[in-house]
């Protein structure tokens, strides 16, 4: 299987960064082809631009599409399956990974006319620093699955799953559970990928 990886993450010291490395090394040795999308390696601008826009607004495929979107679609093509690896930041993506779907998501592509995107598997795996015990938490993670898989994967993907390691939160007493979740959430990440 074909699997793009978009990761969005500012640190490579991050436990986000763990679970990409993991779920990287368990998609391989499970006999996939992988390719990464990193965000912030590539300085990806997340922001529209206004010709964007009015291609947008205006359903007006006649519109240029900037090359680094075509560059970020030509992989959604390729893949099988896509991967979105990412932190909950205020219950939502970072802002460079909430950009990638505005910007790359477009017309005639992800909506619209014939959209060409049909993946077998769309994948979550999100990092959070609260718990999933916490009734607001739970909440939170509804918020973000109607989101990203009711609309952005919506009729985008046959399958569609979020994985969510919770607990992260450095601090607060919290440094030893951390420890061991990390360890825990870490071969998790591998077996997801593995087992695609």
């Amino acid at each position: 299987m074909n699997i793009l990886i978009v990761y969005c993450h500012p640190s490579s010291s991050s436990f986000t960064f763990q679970v990409k490395e993991a779920f990287v090394k368990g998609a391989s040795d499970g006999g996939n082809h992988v390719e990464i999308s990193d965000l912030y390696a590539l300085g990806f601008d997340p922001v529209m631009s206004p010709q964007e826009y009015r291609r947008e607004a205006f359903y007006d495929e006649s519109l240029e599409i900037p090359q680094d979107v075509l560059e970020q679609q030509k992989m959604v093509d390729r893949a099988d399956c896509i991967a979105f690896i990412y932190p909950d930041f205020w219950t939502a993506a970072p802002a460079m990974l909430e950009g990638w779907f505005q910007r790359v998501w477009t017309y005639g592509y992800a909506y619209g006319g014939s959209p060409k995107i049909h993946l077998k598997k769309a994948l979550f795996l999100v990092t959070m620093g609260g718990s999933l015990k916490d009734s607001i938490r739970k909440e939170q993670l509804a918020a973000m699955k109607s989101v990203m898989i009711g609309d952005r994967l919506h009729n985008r993907a046959d399958e569609c799953i979020m994985h969510v390691f919770d607990e992260m939160t450095r601090g607060y007493g919290n440094d030893e559970n951390r420890t061991h979740r990390i360890k825990r959430f870490v071969e998790q990440a591998y077996e997801i990928g593995y087992n695609l």
